[in-house]
């Protein structure tokens, strides 16, 4: 099975982050390049519950799921980071990276039969930039963002020069007159210009129905391309297993699958697109109460527990190499190769460092500083198995050096607690996945939650700010690339971040194949049985 690398939730939400790669899926080709078969139903199980469906907020993963069966964007990146014309024929960024315009295609509809123009589309960017509307792109986008639109041309014009902002821009989905006006409205059905509408709502089971009229898709893919079901179906299927089973008996063509149910699915031959889970990676909370504000507590903690075995349990037995900080798509700046040196473990040195940072070993071998115990709030996913277990594996390792570790395990709710209101954690398996440099410096350089931003660490490294700020006004997406990468550098060598390993969630194929980006891409969708 040949694996594709590309580079996993919404910007502004931090979760288990997701990283993209492609196995077995197909490309968005509009040609018949396979055994395909025309119509039928494609049926796809995502979990956990689906909550709100309105494009514009959602921030769910399951829920933008749902949302990218109806919904499309300006531009099409694929799984490797290529990018295509979707409803844009053409875009050309400013001399002075303040500007971008696009040449929408002709002929483009919603599916109220209303037509996407220029007009609607700025109408959709500036929904985006008005900060009286609720938007997952709050954080994300240039400050002073106005756009405006005559016929088919758009213009995009923001305050200070960013060479990423047809990227940026390029990626807003695009949502009907009506819908913008009545946000509600979309979920009960879809008001969006993709290949399927959605047209049924039941209890956890979203049907869609593909249009007779799509001419319009990336790489010419149209309603009459060979391979494309009829009718799609996204139901709610949480229990692992049952998901496998389905799979399995021929009643999915589609669902994701982690644990021991992968073996038998891959014992009976089913390819899958995956994606790459960072779910190895460690942030710290860098604020002054807490003992990893001190850079020589982090790095003692990094070296002081075993990686080899610590991967291996976080990843189930299936670690993946991470070489970036990009962990989705659109796949801005990423790296095959790390531009750092990940630490290794070095158990001595970590217990030198601690001395050096003043907390010292009592005659009960636990360590404290003036008076007070080094104790450590290590945090993880309650619904992950492997975080749990590699949680205990570090904690006792750390306690080889002095170090109390209390374990906490987080539900969907405690997250949102712990990193944005009480801040009642020192470290933990904690990741974030964006798929551009500018979304990280929110996270390692904006403003702290008490102030609005998502800075949750509370981080605040002059190497970092002063990077950031270089690649903010360089000239061109190269050089910009090259500043942000040496930020990354300093996310990792000064402690800020522990980039350990990865893992592949797959989304397996059975009666099909796809390509996933960020998500499952309906247009890539072609039925083989």
């Amino acid at each position: 099975m040949k694996h594709s690398t590309a580079i996993p939730a919404a910007a502004g939400a931090v979760v288990l982050a997701m990283t993209l790669t492609a196995c077995g899926g197909a490309s968005p080709e509009g040609e018949d390049t396979g055994e395909y078969v025309s119509g039928g139903t494609f049926r796809h199980a995502v979990f956990p519950e689906v909550g709100s469906i309105i494009p514009m907020s959602a921030t769910q993963p399951q829920e933008i799921q749902v949302i990218t069966y109806s919904y499309e964007s300006l531009i099409y990146t694929d799984s490797e980071g290529e990018e295509y014309p979707w409803l844009a024929e053409s875009w050309e960024l400013g001399d002075d990276g303040k500007s971008v315009t696009f040449e929408l295609k002709d002929g483009v509809t919603f599916h109220d039969g209303s037509e996407l123009t220029a007009e609607v589309a700025a109408d959709n960017i500036n929904y985006h930039a008005d900060p009286a509307n609720t938007t997952v792109l709050a954080d994300v986008l240039p400050a002073g963002l106005q756009a405006t639109g005559s016929g088919s041309t758009l213009e995009v014009t923001a305050e200070a020069s960013d060479p990423f902002l047809a990227n940026i821009i390029g990626n807003i989905v695009m949502v009907g007159e009506s819908g913008l006006e009545e946000p509600a409205s979309l979920e009960e059905g879809s008001n969006g210009t993709g290949l399927y509408e959605l047209t049924d709502v039941k209890a956890d089971l979203y049907v869609f129905n593909a249009r007779d009229d799509y001419t319009w898709g990336p790489n010419d893919i149209t309603r009459d391309t060979v391979g494309l079901p009829d009718t799609i179906e996204v139901s709610v299927v949480t229990d692992t297993s049952t998901r496998a089973n389905l799979l399995l008996s021929g009643e999915l063509n589609a669902a994701a699958v982690e644990g021991p149910d992968q073996d038998r699915i891959e014992a009976a031959g089913h390819d899958y697109a995956g994606i790459i889970n960072p779910i190895g990676q460690m942030l710290f909370n860098e604020r002054p109460d807490r003992p990893t504000s001190d850079p020589l507590v982090r790095e003692a903690l990094i070296l002081g527990f075993n990686h080899e075995d610590t991967s291996e349990v976080v990843s189930g037995g299936r670690p993946e190499e991470l070489t970036s900080w990009i962990t989705d798509a659109p796949f801005t700046c990423f790296r095959e190769e790390p531009i750092w040196e990940r630490p290794g473990t070095d158990q001595e040195r970590a217990a030198e460092l601690l001395d050096e940072a003043g907390w010292t070993e009592g005659s009960d071998g636990m360590r404290s500083k003036d008076g007070e115990p080094l104790s450590i709030n290590f945090i993880y996913d309650a619904t992950s198995t492997a975080h749990a277990s590699a949680a205990e594996l570090v904690a006792e390792d750390w306690a080889e050096l002095g170090i109390d570790t209390e374990l906490i395990a987080m539900d969907g709710a405690g997250w949102s607690e712990y990193l944005y209101e009480t801040f009642d954690y020192d470290t933990g398996w904690i990741q974030i996945g964006v798929g551009s440099p500018v979304t990280q410096d929110l996270f390692y350089g904006g403003a702290f939650p008490e102030d609005g931003g998502l800075n949750f660490m509370g981080v605040d490294d002059e190497e970092y700010n002063a990077l950031a700020d270089q690649a903010r006004a360089a000239a061109d997406a190269e050089e910009a690339c090259g500043y942000w990468e040496q930020a990354e550098k300093t996310v990792v060598e000064n402690f800020h971040t522990l980039l350990l390993t990865g893992t592949i969630r797959p989304t397996y194929m059975s009666g099909a194949t796809f390509e996933i980006t960020d998500y499952l891409q309906p247009v890539s969708i072609r039925m083989t049985e």
